[in-house]
């Protein structure tokens, strides 16, 4: 090619996850793909709206699947009527499920906590609708919820009986959980076992110990240190319903992960051949992240704020890892909170933020769009002149 010649149109993929309380990853992904296409008129643009399988994947799924959410009368974690929103693929296949739409903290802020009462059954609620609809695979995100009873609620409303050792059903809740002798899944929907299950996750905890999720998370579910002894106890003592042997409850009481939403995971695992997944990469191979990124020339990403924790397991540590090595990553942020050494050594090529100068959050949040657009335009102008 001659010194004269023109460059070939890049190819830009644009994958970021949602902005907290400012714009979604949808939202976040076009406004990107705008200031891209200010430099690069010509190029090949791509908008991949991503998450990491917590709060926003729903909405992440629904931009990337072009189908709208769909809705279903359930309740809340303290049993009141609520609805909640989910989402199917274009080929019907796949269903997504946001656990928070049912038994998440927002939905119960109105009223005084109850750690030991709430449950999960409205989860299970749209579950069964879901079922209805001849789904093939349920993608469960669990994040943000008011529960600690270990999927006690979801498999209940899916037709497990969870039964004290007088027979009678046991209290709805973690509470509930310390009377558990036995699980009758006789009644259990066939559907929910001919499905195929994943739960997103995106901590580490345990079911229960110091780590655990009754420990950890309990406190902002309104548990006491008496409480958290309670449902930490419960947990134990469902998971050794659950097992065939002591070794086998202490395996699932120490497994990674199943500390999330409460424990969600144990029973779900137990009963319905759950897998429990890393968020960002069920995200991933769900909306085909690597065949997306493939080929591309430049990669921007984003997210709220940006510092060490987004390089585990987040959203913009599965965009890098999935990007060619050929490819620029870029990550536009409300917050940088990482140098540029740091960025280089997590493969990043740079991370600018979208604050123009010393800004309020309320005003970053309001010009969002406009500000990942004009940051996202800086960055390809940049990468124009090299």
């Amino acid at each position: 090619m001659s010194p004269d010649a023109p460059s070939p149109a890049p190819r830009i993929v644009c994958a970021p996850d949602s902005f907290k309380g400012s714009a979604t990853a949808a939202e976040a992904a076009a406004a990107l793909a705008r200031g891209a296409r200010q430099v690069f008129p010509d190029a090949h643009i791509t908008d991949l709206p991503f998450a990491d399988g917590g709060e926003g994947t729903l909405d992440a799924l629904l931009a990337v699947w072009a189908t709208p959410a769909r809705s279903v009368e359930v309740v809340d974690a303290l049993g009141r009527p609520t609805t909640a929103a989910y989402g199917v693929s274009a080929d019907g296949r796949t269903a997504v499920i946001e656990a928070a739409q049912a038994n998440g903290l927002p939905q119960v802020s109105d009223v005084t906590l109850e750690p030991e009462r709430a449950d999960t059954y409205g989860v299970g609620l749209i579950a069964r609708h879901i079922l209805d609809e001849g789904v093939e695979e349920i993608l469960l995100c669990i994040g943000g919820s008011a529960t600690t009873d270990g999927g006690a609620g979801l498999v209940r409303a899916l037709g497990a009986a969870l039964l004290d050792d007088t027979g009678a059903p046991i209290p709805p809740g973690g509470g509930g959980l310390a009377h558990l002798a036995s699980v009758d899944t006789s009644g259990l929907d066939p559907r929910a076992l001919g499905v195929r299950w994943r739960i997103a996750v995106d901590v580490d905890n345990p079911l229960t110990g110091e780590r655990g999720a009754a420990a950890v998370f309990g406190p902002q579910k309104g548990a006491d240190p008496a409480t958290i002894a309670r449902l930490d106890a419960g947990l134990a003592h469902f998971a050794e319903v659950l097992a065939e042997t002591p070794d086998a409850a202490r395996a699932l009481a120490g497994t990674s992960g199943f500390g999330a939403a409460g424990g969600i995971p144990l029973a779900l695992t137990q009963l319905l051949g759950a897998e429990v997944v890393p968020g960002s990469r069920m995200v991933a191979e769900t909306v085909g992240l690597g065949e997306a990124l493939a080929d591309a020339d430049i990669v921007l990403t984003g997210e709220g704020s940006f510092d060490s924790q987004s390089l585990g397991g987040k959203v913009v540590a599965a965009v890098r890892d999935h990007a060619p090595a050929s490819a620029t990553v870029v990550v536009v942020a409300g917050r940088v909170a990482l140098t540029p050494a740091e960025c280089r050594e997590a493969g990043v090529t740079a991370a600018l933020s979208i604050a123009p100068g010393p800004a309020e959050l309320a005003e970053l949040s309001a010009r969002a769009e406009e500000l990942i657009e004009a940051t996202a335009a800086q960055a390809c102008a940049l990468l124009a002149a090299r």
